[in-house]
């Protein structure tokens, strides 16, 4: 898919949507930035998978949404593979509960992962993208951002917030050659649903019409497909991979 030598940042990249996404780009063939905020014994775990592929890698505990800790992330990653050539904008948290029960520091933190993550990377990205008229930016967003979600709400707007975010950017930078596209992800079989017991999956599970979650590697197979040249002329969508659910 001639990604070749491309570098990658994915951002939450540890475990779950992003490791998968992180191993599925280091298999097209790209150098990868791996990245987490706390969890340094799964990202030196997901650092070793790929090493022993033989796959070039750099593995960064940084909090992207602190701008100054973002900065000195891209510094590194100058240092080691040159400038971001795809960024995946994947790290994320989430909040169940009413909104009503939620603090102002509670739904401060979500937006902040959320949200100011994916600004304070592409901010740091882009020049050098502009530069070399050639880059690709994938947010990861949700089918709550399309829909809404009961008890989910400020996790719903900040994935509503990244999918304005996603088409605004790309008319912005699509005169420079560089393709913003967002993959909003249904129920994915992760760590994040971890919390529900088997008889709540298997009702969820029959709310999808193909009948299961998804797996982390499908969304890493179409990460790879729309960073490629394959999807050249796609850009500004928000590609829902739910399984049918909305």
């Amino acid at each position: 898919m001639n990604l070749k030598n491309k570098t990658v940042l994915v951002t939450g990249s540890s475990r779950g949507i992003g490791k998968a996404i992180a191993l599925a780009f280091g298999h097209a063939g790209c150098n990868v930035v791996l990245n987490a905020s706390k969890s340094i014994a799964q990202l030196e775990e997901t650092k070793a998978i790929l090493e022993k592929e033989h796959i070039p890698v750099l593995a960064l505990l940084a909090d992207v949404s602190d701008y100054e800790t973002c900065r000195e992330l891209f510094a590194e990653i100058e240092k080691e593979f040159g400038s971001v050539d795809i960024l995946v904008n994947n790290a994320g948290i989430s909040h169940i509960g009413l909104f009503t029960d939620m603090t102002p520091a509670q739904w401060q933190r979500i937006l902040s992962v959320n949200l100011e993550s994916a600004l304070n990377c592409t901010h740091l990205a882009v020049p050098a993208m502009v530069h070399k008229k050639d880059g690709i930016i994938l947010n990861i967003s949700s089918m709550w951002g399309e829909v809404g979600a009961s008890c989910e709400a400020v996790y719903s707007a900040s994935k509503g917030a990244i999918n304005a975010f996603t088409k605004a950017m790309a008319k912005e930078l699509g005169p420079s050659n560089i393709r913003v596209n967002a993959i909003s992800c249904g129920v994915i079989d992760t760590e994040m649903n971890a919390c529900f017991s088997e008889e709540e999956r298997q009702a969820l599970a029959e709310e999808i019409p193909l009948m299961r979650f998804g797996k982390p590697e499908e969304v890493g197979d179409l990460a790879v497909f729309l960073a490629s040249q394959r999807a050249n002329f796609l850009t500004g969508k928000i590609i829902t991979l739910d399984g049918g659910m909305i």
